[in-house]
């Protein structure tokens, strides 16, 4: 029987003030922001299987429903180890909350420094005083994975990549990323680097719940024009956008340290599924598994609604000093909420504001 899984997500309001910009950014240090972007609220902390249902031979791995932040199953889901380029999510996640938050545009021009131009590993051959404007960077850095784009941002954005790896921190401690610690923005080996399987998970959805993401994720290839006739082919790392239907997004990462990686999502039916898989020896061992994991995801679940905004729920709520002693309580949501048909298995998912 197919099960499906409770989703109830509370809205949440921010107040953005943009800031006036000049057509090029200045790259002095950035004031840290004063406003956080909200963590999207989790649902259960615990995973409905006790262990994978299928094998896999990765050493972490985790599969998520999105909107809810429901674990389906995990495996070694808090063994700290490093990611290599999987690291970018938080990158590219800080990067979506300052333009959204109005501190950059897509359309801001950057000049490439010299820490920028020499970064090693995958690059999108940047060189020094050559002017791209923060959509290309962003996009080199989520289809190609380029180390020079996410410096290049980084600077621009907090002033020096080691400012931005302490708004990164910053950002997992908000997030509840327990067992994480960036020390670069690009995944490059570095002592001291390392994430989880769960806290990958939960920087990623935080990362794929923003529509502009996919813009960039979606692209397949595209040519990089640098201005002075050369041109860079873009291809995207994420093998999976080819290979599995509705997926539309994902992190890949490899280094000898820590073998191949992705973090991926696809969407079927309305839900989202997120996919990690930490570890594994070959390239395509990572897509062959992440796609197993997303295959039972969308067999054995769905979504669907069993209530709506302003239902009641059977509680009394007393009132003091009030025209009437009690109100009833009524659901308030920021989305539809659903339970499980196997209730007395999985007891309820989900939770609501009254």
């Amino acid at each position: 029987m197919r099960r499906i899984i409770t989703a109830v997500l509370l809205s949440l309001i921010l107040p953005l003030v943009p800031l006036a910009r000049g057509e090029e950014l200045d790259l002095s240090p950035t004031p840290a922001p004063t406003v956080t972007p909200a963590a999207l609220p989790p649902i259960s902390d615990a995973p409905l299987l006790e262990n994978p249902p299928m094998r896999l031979s990765c050493a972490s791995a985790l599969l998520m429903e999105a909107d809810s932040g429901q674990i389906i199953f995990q495996m070694n889901a808090d063994s700290p180890r490093p990611v290599a380029s999987v690291t970018k999510v938080m990158t590219i996640l800080l990067t979506l909350e300052q333009i959204e938050a109005g501190r950059a545009s897509l359309t801001d021009v950057v000049t490439i420094s010299d820490t920028a131009a020499v970064m090693g590993g995958s690059q999108v051959l940047l060189d020094v005083g050559e002017r791209q404007d923060i959509a290309t960077l962003l996009k080199c850095m989520i289809v190609g994975s380029a180390n020079d784009a996410a410096v290049a941002l980084a600077e621009t954005l907090y002033g020096s990549e080691e400012l931005c790896a302490g708004a990164m921190n910053r950002r997992a401690g908000e997030l509840g990323m327990a067992n994480t610690h960036f020390v670069n923005c690009t995944g490059l080996p570095s002592e001291g680097q390392h994430t989880t399987a769960r806290d990958v998970a939960i920087m990623a959805r935080q990362a794929f719940a923003h529509d502009a993401y996919y813009d960039f994720s979606t692209v397949w290839m595209e040519d990089i024009d640098h201005g002075d006739g050369r041109v860079t082919q873009l291809v995207n790392t994420n093998k999976l956008l080819k290979l599995y239907d509705g997926c539309d997004g994902g992190k890949t990462g490899s280094t000898n340290e820590a073998g191949y990686c992705v973090a991926a999502t696809a969407q079927r039916g309305g839900m989202r599924l997120i996919a990690v898989v930490l570890g594994v020896p070959s390239s395509q061992t990572r897509f062959d598994e992440a796609r197993a994991m997303m295959d039972y995801g969308f067999s054995a679940y769905h979504r669907a609604q069993v209530a709506r905004e302003g239902d009641l729920v059977g509680v009394s709520v007393p009132v003091k000093l009030g025209a009437r002693d009690a109100v009833d309580a009524a659901l308030h949501l920021g989305k539809d909420l659903t339970q499980g048909e196997d209730a007395d298995q999985h007891g309820e998912l989900g939770q609501a504001d009254h």
